[in-house]
């Protein structure tokens, strides 16, 4: 009988890229990177192999297992305050409409409207759903007669990543697991 992996595609061994202290460079996306980049990574000697999927890939030379978890050789430095794109103010806002909380049909609002002198700041803007956002139109919450449940932060690298652990990938190969904590029971 086969294992799993040798069955793979290649195409279908990302390996998971944790940090020179051995934590994930991010949960959210999840820090992978496509098999020929770990293994381009591993001849330029950046990384460490920590485990490999069953499945190799051949050279005339070399039959080497595909990396499924590389540890980079030299630490990276986060940095403290991510960039303000769409995708990282919804996980900020753990992609809910910050009025209502539904998590459907998600945009993003000024608190304080642009043509009231409003920036597109951190601290000014957060997630709304399409009929909060039109709800609310030009005005502030307190004019509309609405209420923010979180009143917008710059966040930090480290407040996205943990937002970023409440929302798993939906595969996880079984050599990434005692890398990754979601939702893990601890034995005493």
């Amino acid at each position: 009988m086969y294992h799993p992996d040798l069955i793979r595609h290649p195409e279908n061994c990302p390996a998971l890229v944790l940090n020179a202290d051995y934590t994930p460079l991010s949960y959210y996306p999840l820090s992978l990177w496509p098999w020929q980049t770990a293994i381009k990574a591993v001849f330029l000697d950046r990384v460490d192999i920590i485990a490999s999927y069953e499945r190799q890939v051949h050279s005339p030379s070399l039959d080497m297992k595909i990396p499924s978890v590389i540890a980079l050789k030299q630490y990276v430095r986060p940095s403290e305050h991510p960039a303000f794109t769409r995708f990282n103010l919804f996980l900020r806002d753990k992609f809910s409409c910050q009025y209502c909380g539904t998590t459907s049909d998600l945009t993003f609002d000024h608190v304080v409207p642009r043509r009231a002198g409003g920036r597109t700041t951190w601290e000014n803007v957060a997630t709304a759903c399409s009929p909060c956002n039109l709800k609310k139109g030009g005005r502030t919450p307190k004019q509309a007669g609405m209420r923010l449940h979180v009143e917008p932060i710059r966040p930090t690298s480290w407040h996205l990543q943990e937002h970023g652990r409440a929302f798993p990938p939906g595969y996880l190969h079984e050599s990434w697991h005692d890398w990754l904590y979601w939702d893990v029971e601890l034995m005493a």
